[in-house]
């Protein structure tokens, strides 16, 4: 997937990246930097009810929840269990059942983590050489399959969900759990050490009903603030949501949570015109649709998951995160593009058919990682504020 598909990111108020020798600092930092005000910080209710059964265990039934797959097929059953160490390699540790208390709470296990976190600590940065000074590192992804599944919101019920298009772990379905992740690592993006799933729901035309799939998505992986002081790794295990899929409101140009035009390269390209309905915009040559989605950067230290899959983690700020969120986690930021231009007809959402209104956008993410790797990546990009690219940190690549 070309870089050249996405933006780099605005930098934070008050400092400025220092480019690799040679690159181009493009002007697409400014049309991020617009967006990140009007489109990715998103109003942040409740995604879906907490209330449905966990994943069945390796002895329960798997019914198929019949993907659209571009590569693979769906994952075989395995027994339920915390996430581990290993990764491509299996790992001889014992590891504590996955518990899924009452309400939606999934406990994190904290030897595991106490784990991690000590792996962490042992871990040296590299020297920082010439990188850029964006603390960041990313996964680059392509389309991966169509399901009405969703592992998060409805696990263990296949079919119980609006369409939604998959990116990363190609084996994802309404069964998956965190085990799954770390056994059946086929991925659809880079680095294949990242195992995570994720998702959005799925775009369609108006006027064919045809979908329209990503043609990049990347998951940065960001300091949001100033300082990485306290900074750690996300767990092995956290899921997420970012956006509404219950917000059905109209997202006319300038309206928050909208899709937007954007080409980046040499020069940004942004639509004037919206569709009749006023949802969507209609891009110019040779800009196509684009939306970003912004997770929060605080974690509870408790729990892989909460009922309406928010509670457990919060945005903090420059002063520090929320006291009962006290864990500072890199953000994900979602960055998609979609193959499409835009047209008056416009488009929906499978989150909103009948409104076919734009702002029902969301983003689900299922973080799953090798350890050792990921580790790394938050040690020399995220900590010593240094820019990464999909390989990690490679000081001889700048």
């Amino acid at each position: 997937m070309p870089s050249s598909a996405f933006p780099e990111p605005p930098p934070a108020p008050g400092r400025h990246a220092r480019r690799p020798r040679g690159a181009a600092v493009a002007a697409a930092g400014v049309a991020v930097a617009l967006i990140a005000g009007a489109a990715v910080w998103m109003t942040r209710p409740d995604a879906g009810s907490g209330n449905v059964p966990p994943a069945q265990d390796a002895a329960a039934s798997r019914p198929a929840s019949a993907p659209e797959s571009a590569a693979g097929t769906a994952s075989a059953p395995i027994a339920a269990s915390g996430p581990t160490k290993a990764a491509v390699s299996a790992s001889t540790k014992p590891t504590a059942p996955q518990v899924v208390a009452k309400g939606g709470w999934i406990p994190v296990d904290q030897a595991v983590w106490g784990e991690q976190l000590a792996d962490y600590e042992r871990t040296k940065a590299d020297p920082p050489v010439n990188a850029g000074n964006l603390p960041e590192f990313r996964a680059d992804c392509k389309y991966s399959h169509r399901a009405p599944d969703d592992p998060i919101v409805a696990p263990g019920l296949p079919g119980a969900s609006h369409m939604h298009s998959f990116v990363g772990n190609k084996a994802v379905d309404a069964h998956t759990t965190a085990a799954d992740l770390m056994k059946f690592t086929a991925t659809s993006c880079k680095p294949v050490v990242d195992h995570s799933a994720y998702w959005v729901p799925t775009l369609y035309e108006a006027a064919s009903k045809k979908p329209v799939e990503t043609t990049g998505f990347r998951v940065y992986y960001r300091s949001l603030r100033k300082s990485s002081t306290g900074v750690v790794p996300i767990p092995n295990g956290l899921r997420m949501i970012a956006g509404d899929a219950k917000k059905k409101v109209p997202t006319p140009r300038g309206a928050q949570g909208q899709f937007y035009c954007a080409f980046y390269g040499p020069g940004d390209i942004d639509g004037y015109a919206r569709s009749e309905n006023g949802n969507w915009p209609i891009c110019a040559e040779p800009a196509s649709l684009h939306f970003m989605l912004q997770f929060p950067d605080c974690w509870d230290g408790r729990h892989l998951d909460s009922p309406n899959h928010k509670d457990h983690v919060a945005f903090g700020n420059d002063a520090g995160c929320p006291a009962a969120h006290p864990v500072r986690i890199p953000a994900l930021t979602f960055d998609i593009a979609y193959g499409a231009k835009g047209s008056k007809a416009g488009y929906h959402l499978s989150s909103d058919p009948d409104g076919r209104s734009a702002s029902s956008m969301h983003g689900d993410a299922f973080v799953m990682w090798d350890v050792d790797a990921v580790n790394q990546r938050v040690r020399n990009c995220i900590a010593q504020r240094r820019t990464c690219n999909n390989d990690g940190y490679d000081p001889f690549s700048y």
